[in-house]
């Protein structure tokens, strides 16, 4: 499978060492396909954007957390390669946590439709797993900003406890963040 990483390693690294304005990237000629370069574009107005982000969707939440089926969850390094491979970032700054789950998106989004649990910061809008659930744990370790942070991986299995929220492009409620697995 190949990822934008991978096929397109020395714009992305260029974009993460120095970040240009979009004209002097384009100055250059580039083999990037017109989707790939709205994809671009439309990454980086979401980087330097001032406003709200972008609702969750269920493309992105299966990008950001949901792990292959095939992925060896005893990995030491998980979380750091993960977290620098599939982008996940705010605006630049490392996350303080992030969860990685190994199940299949339909079995998680059952969960939605269960009644609410409290989440670990109280508040009760929380959903929990049906059953017990295999997942990694990223606690930041050291860094502050992409793409030098270092984070610590944790695994767990246990209910994991999801908030979730109406996609109106598909019609359906999604699963929106992995709050804890307990």
């Amino acid at each position: 499978m190949c990822t934008l990483l991978t096929s397109q390693s020395l714009p992305l690294l260029l974009l993460l060492l120095q970040p240009l304005p979009l004209q002097v990237l384009m100055l250059v000629e580039h083999d990037f396909s017109d989707e790939m370069e709205e994809k671009f574009k439309d990454y980086l107005d979401e980087l330097h954007s001032t406003g709200p982000t972008r609702p969750p969707t269920k493309e992105s939440f299966q990008k950001h957390v949901m792990l292959a089926p095939d992925y060896k969850l005893d990995e030491y390094h998980l979380c750091t390669s993960e977290m620098l491979a599939r982008n996940i970032h705010n605006r630049y700054y490392c996350r303080k946590e992030h969860f990685f789950l190994y199940v299949a998106y339909e079995e998680l989004q059952k969960t939605c439709y269960t009644k609410y649990v409290a989440c670990k910061n109280g508040v009760r809008k929380c959903h929990k797993t049906k059953e017990q659930i295999e997942g990694a744990y990223c606690a930041l370790k050291k860094g502050i900003n992409m793409p030098v942070c270092e984070y610590e991986t944790t695994y767990k299995k246990g209910y994991a406890l999801i908030t979730c929220r109406w996609q109106n492009d598909i019609g359906e409620i999604i699963p929106e963040y992995v709050n804890n697995i307990l």
